[in-house]
């Protein structure tokens, strides 16, 4: 894939927008943690703990893009996918992770431990985005962690403002969940025509977002009757 053609350029702003949209807990819980600390020390474990999450997350992301050039893994991870585009759109999650560590390095270790379990849905919907392209998947990190992690403010208070947001970055996520599993080895040979290529993408993206509204809007109604 060569640098600055469409595929690529497309490619690189899906891994952008599934960055803002999946990684928003991980900038919260940087937050949080921080506040723990005095405040001589919030600045440097913001820092460090913003770049060790960069560079785990890097490295964690390229073993999957590895790991998803192996047949039937992309099936796997693409099937996963929806599911987490789905899940996404549900929006009724609580960050349970509590940080209670109030040295630096512990406060460090937290933020590095966390941002691992909280980030396999990231990390797959990046390797799935990036099609084993490497410069890809340091690029669209280096690009979209800093400005969730510093600007987390504005992307939540965006997406309370604007949810649309939402459905477009689960649209984006069940779009690449499509992509990964047409071109697993053992489903490839079922999709030889862009027509039917371009069919399934439309049933997967739409299955996803019609299924998520639905159901978002009865959990929304029963909460509202509980009441």
């Amino acid at each position: 894939m060569d640098i600055m053609t469409t595929e690529f350029l497309t490619a690189l702003l899906s891994i952008i927008v599934i960055d803002l949209v999946l990684a928003g807990d991980n900038a919260l819980l940087i937050g949080l943690v921080a506040k723990n600390l005095p405040k001589k020390q919030q600045k440097k474990v913001i820092l460090i703990g913003t770049f060790g999450a960069i560079f785990v997350r890097v490295l964690l992301t390229l073993i999957a893009v590895r790991l998803l050039e192996i047949d039937g893994l992309l099936l796997v991870g693409g099937v996963l996918l929806v599911y987490i585009a789905y899940k996404l759109l549900l929006n009724e999650e609580e960050m349970d992770v509590k940080p209670s560590e109030k040295s630096f390095w512990g406060a460090v270790g937290t933020i590095l431990l966390a941002d691992i379990l909280m980030g396999v849905d990231n990390i797959i919907g990046v390797a799935g985005a990036a099609h084993g392209n490497f410069l890809l998947v340091v690029i669209g990190l280096f690009i979209s962690i800093p400005i969730v992690v510093w600007g987390s403010t504005i992307v939540i208070k965006l997406i309370e403002l604007f949810p649309l947001i939402i459905y477009i970055g689960a649209g984006i996520l069940a779009w690449t969940a499509s992509k990964m599993i047409m071109k697993d080895a053992y489903v490839a040979p079922f999709f030889q025509s862009h027509v039917s290529m371009f069919s399934f993408e439309l049933l997967v993206v739409a299955t996803v977002l019609f299924t998520g509204f639905i159901t978002r809007h009865r959990l929304q109604k029963a909460k509202v009757a509980t009441r």
